[in-house]
Formats: C-alpha cells, structure tokens, sequence
C-alpha cells in the first residue's frame, strides 16, 4: 500500500494568506498537484489537521474546491487545533468517516492492506490536544476489534516531545496514557501527526512515532524554549508504503527540481565488479 500523508495546509478564503504572508491557498494546491502526478499513484491520502488557518466555512469550501478538482483517489481527513469541528462536519460531510461518529471526527477504513485509525485530538478553545476518557475507550476498542490487522493511527497533535519548546507545550497533554494504550495494541505499527511542521521521528512504545513537514510554511528549527517563529523552507508531504511486514517512510519536497539525470558511474568506480 502508498499511503500519502499531507498535513497543516492552512488554507484560507480565497484571495487571502495566512500570517498576511504565506501563500498557503498556493502552497496546497501545488502539494495536491504533486501528489497526483506522483509516478506510482497512492492507494489512499490522509490530511492529518489544521486543514483551513480559522476553520472558517469559506476555507473549508476552497479545500474541498481544491481536493475535488486535483485527487482522484480516497481522501481521509482528520481535524486539528485551527479547525472548528462543527464547521468541518457540515462543510466537509462528503468526505468519508467525517460525520461517522456522533460527537467528534474519528473513525476507522478498514478497506486497505493498511488499516487506518482516524482519531480527533481537538480541544475546542486550545492548541493543545488531549484524548478524552470517551476517546480513549473509543480508540481501546477500534484497537481491539482488529487485532491481527497492520494499523496506521493517525492523529493532529503528536503525543510526545520533539525538543522544540513552544511546540512541546501544546502537544498532546496525556501523552503518556495514549502510549500505554499503544502498547497493548502490538498490531500498531505508525502513528502519524502534523501540528509542528517539522520532520520528526521517535520510538512510541514498540512503533514509530512521525511528524510529517507542512505542505506550507515550516516552524522555525530551534531546540529548547525559544520563541516560536516559521520559516519558508521547502514545502514536503510523506509516503508510507507497506513492504511486506515493514512500513517504509519517504519525505517528498513539493518543489521542482533539476533531473531526474542517469547513475553514469566513472571508470575508477571502485564498486565495479571485477571481470
């Protein structure tokens, strides 16, 4: 399976930039072009938060106006810390598994080689996440129903430290139960999250942790409690392709560059084989 994950796209009305000065509108609409042109076609996408700057009804109908003119293939959404979920929920009904739960945008697709566990870490009125009892007992089960299954839980706020401060501090706030629940669920092998705008990857009891780069504007790199700042580096989505009983993850920048050029290897190669 190619499971491609793009994360805090940050989308605005049309006409309007996030900050005053990222062109995120553009910025996502040229990642989603990329990802369908990719040279072998993904199975499936995930967008794992901050899908729209405000969670604004006019942002969502840009994404969706988006998405619908650029992905053919299955597109599961998850809210982050700048969505509003009732918002998402109207505006964004026809996307699978969004309305599917009664009270927040979690779910389970079960129809891939990779089983994919959809979770909602928004706390309305915070940056920060957290898993409620009701999510937790929630997640407890979708677990255990498919115990055999290689499963993807995907969700917006990472559940451990990265080392950048003013991130740390609105990650998800119980941390530590989410990770022994991981831990009673062998069959877990990722958990994929946005909300740093950063490539990080950590051990989460026996599976990896990873946090995928935006496909917009990047937060500054800097360890420790200094004051948080973003950056224009190079926009990038991940894919994570099951190879046998492995997941591979690959960081893939958005922008153009020159090549592809031919491995014409130099007579003094000394990786040639003798004859």
């Amino acid at each position: 399976m190619i499971l491609v994950q793009l994360t805090d796209l940050h989308v605005r009305p049309v006409g309007l930039a996030a900050y005053r000065t990222a062109e995120t509108n553009q910025l996502t609409e040229r990642a989603l072009r990329r990802v369908a042109t990719m040279k072998q076609r993904p199975d499936a996408v995930v967008i794992s938060g901050d899908l729209t700057d405000n969670g604004l009804v006019a942002e969502y109908a840009n994404l969706r106006a988006m998405l619908q003119r650029t992905l053919s293939v299955p597109v599961y959404l998850i809210p982050g810390n700048h969505d509003r979920r009732d918002v998402m929920k109207a505006e964004m009904c026809g996307f699978a598994g969004v309305t599917a739960h009664p009270d927040f945008v979690q779910y389970v697709i079960d129809e891939h080689a990779l089983r994919l566990v959809m979770l909602d870490t928004v706390i309305p009125g915070s940056g920060a996440g957290e898993l409620c009892a009701a999510r937790m007992a929630w997640l407890d089960a979708a677990l255990a129903a498919a115990p055999q299954r290689p499963t993807v839980v995907v969700m917006h706020h990472p559940p451990f430290l990265t080392g950048i401060g003013h991130m740390d501090a609105i990650n998800l706030r119980n941390a530590a139960e989410f990770t022994a629940l991981i831990a009673r669920h062998p069959q877990v092998s990722r958990v994929l999250c946005g909300h740093v705008h950063r490539p990080v990857n950590v051990p989460l009891a026996h599976a990896i942790g990873s946090i995928a780069p935006s496909v917009a504007h990047q937060v500054e790199f800097t360890l420790g409690d200094d004051a948080g700042f973003w950056t224009l580096e190079p926009p990038a989505f991940q894919v994570h392709t099951s190879l046998g009983d492995v997941i591979a993850s690959h960081t893939v920048y958005v922008d153009d560059h020159a090549g592809p050029f031919p491995f014409v290897l130099d007579p003094d190669y000394p990786g040639h084989m003798a004859v």
